[in-house]
């Protein structure tokens, strides 16, 4: 019989992240592959930003302060 699990070491034994169907004592051989730490993909800010889907007046960003603080007559209420 086969199995694939995965386990974490910490240190000083194994640990599987699954239950393991086995009965107690029983000898079994282990083949280890590391696997790579998986590090999240570092994202730009205007990637972030678009990733947001954020909807508004297509002058916002020239007329900021007046829809921040009400200024002007760009403010909508």
């Amino acid at each position: 019989m086969t199995k694939t699990l995965h386990a974490l070491y910490d240190g000083k034994v194994l640990r599987p992240e699954e239950p393991v169907d086995l009965k107690p004592n029983i000898r079994v051989r282990l083949t280890i592959d590391v696997l790579e730490e998986k590090t999240p993909k570092r994202r730009s800010f205007l990637e972030t930003a678009r990733s947001l889907k954020l909807e508004g007046p297509s002058d916002w960003s020239s007329h900021l302060e007046d829809y921040l603080y009400g200024q002007g007559t760009h403010y909508h209420e």
